[in-house]
C-alpha cells in the first residue's frame, strides 16, 4: 500500500471479500454434506438418484450447523480465547503507560475504549479479540511492556486497534470455526466410511454412479479441508498487512511499529495458553517463524521483513 491508500475503501473491500469467503466456505461445507447424503441414499436403494433428497437435506444441515456454530462462536468466542490465553484485566493504575496509549489510539481510531488485559509471560506478543467494535479487548504480554519503548508500544496497540476497527476479530472467529467444521466432517467421513465394502456393494447392485460418488466424496474429503485452510491463511495474512497500514493511519508514525516488529521477530516465543487454534490472532505467530519461502498453507502471518518493507514504503 502507498501512503495515499484510501483506508475506508480498503476496509469496505475487506469486509465484502470476507462475506464472499464465508459464503464460499459454507457452500463447501454444504457440498460435503450433499455428497455424504447422496452416497447414503444410493446405498439404501438400487439406483443412484440424479438429484438426491437425502443429499439436499444433508447439505442444508451442514449449512445450518456452519451458521449456527459461527453464531455461537461470535457470542462466546472472545471469552474463550481470553480464558485460554490466561489474560487478566487491568486498570489504569496497574500499567499507566499502556492504558494511556490505548486511550490515545482509541480516540484516534474513533473506536470505543476496549478492555485492556495483560498476559503474565516474558514473551513479546499481543492480540485483540471481540465480537463487535464496542466490545473489544486488547491484550499484551508482560514482556512486551518491559521491552518496548512508548513509540513501539503505540505501534503495536494501533495494530491491534486496527483489527478491532476493521472487524477482523469478528470475521476471523467465523472463518476459523467454519474451516474447523469442514475439517471435522471430512475427517469423520474418511474415518467412518468403509470404502472397500461400500464400493463392493455399489458394484453388486450395478450402480456405476455409486462408485463415482465414492470417488468424488473421497477427493472432496481430502482436498476440502486443505483448500479451506489455505483460504483462511491467505485472509489472515492480508488482514495483518491491512492492520499494519491502518496502524500508521492512527499513529502517523510507521517507525514505532517497524521497530517493534523487529524486536518481536527476534523475541517471539511460545508460552502457556497459546495453541494452534489461537496462533493466528497474535501480532506475530508465537509458535512458528514465517519467511517468504514458507508454504502458503502453513503461514498464518506474512514474512516480518516484508511487513517492515511495506511499512517503510508508507513512511517514504
Amino acid at each position: 500500500m502507498s501512503a495515499t491508500t484510501d483506508f475506508v475503501a480498503a476496509q469496505k473491500e475487506n469486509r465484502r471479500n470476507t462475506m464472499v469467503l464465508l459464503a464460499g466456505l459454507t457452500a463447501l461445507a454444504a457440498l460435503v454434506g450433499y455428497l455424504i447424503g447422496a452416497l447414503l441414499e444410493g446405498e439404501a436403494s438400487s439406483t443412484v438418484p440424479v438429484v438426491s433428497s437425502a443429499g439436499i437435506a444433508a447439505a442444508a444441515l451442514m449449512g445450518a450447523v456452519s451458521i449456527g456454530w459461527s453464531a455461537i462462536s461470535l457470542a462466546v468466542g472472545d471469552k474463550m480465547v481470553l480464558a485460554m490465553a490466561g489474560a487478566r484485566e487491568i486498570d489504569k493504575a496497574d500499567a499507566p503507560q499502556l492504558y494511556n496509549v490505548v486511550e490515545e489510539i482509541s480516540i484516534a481510531a474513533g473506536v470505543p475504549m476496549p478492555k485492556v488485559m495483560v498476559l503474565d509471560t516474558d514473551a513479546l506478543n499481543a492480540f485483540a479479540t471481540g465480537n463487535r467494535i464496542g466490545n473489544g479487548t486488547i491484550a499484551v504480554t508482560r514482556g512486551l511492556l518491559d521491552k518496548l519503548s512508548r513509540d513501539e508500544l503505540q505501534g503495536v496497540v494501533a495494530h491491534e486497534m486496527a483489527h478491532l476497527a476493521n472487524l477482523d476479530t469478528r470475521y476471523m472467529v467465523v472463518v476459523g470455526v467454519t474451516v474447523g467444521l469442514i475439517a471435522l466432517v471430512c475427517d469423520m467421513a474418511l474415518r467412518t466410511l468403509n470404502w472397500g465394502s461400500v464400493q463392493r456393494r455399489s458394484d453388486s447392485k450395478g450402480k456405476s454412479g455409486g462408485g463415482i460418488l465414492i470417488i468424488l466424496l473421497l477427493v472432496v474429503a481430502i482436498l476440502a479441508p486443505l483448500a479451506a485452510k489455505a483460504v483462511q491463511m491467505a485472509v489472515s495474512r492480508q488482514r495483518e498487512y491491512l492492520a499494519d497500514a491502518t496502524s500508521v493511519q492512527f499513529t502517523r508514525n510507521p517507525n514505532g511499529l517497524i521497530s517493534a516488529l523487529g524486536k518481536l521477530a527476534e523475541a517471539a516465543a511460545p508460552f502457556p495458553g497459546v495453541s494452534r487454534a489461537t496462533q493466528h490472532l497474535f501480532i506475530v505467530n508465537p509458535l512458528h517463524a514465517f519467511t517468504s519461502k514458507t508454504p502458503a498453507l502453513l503461514a498464518t502471518h506474512p514474512d516480518i521483513q516484508d511487513r517492515i518493507a511495506r511499512l517503510r514504503n508508507l513512511g517514504g
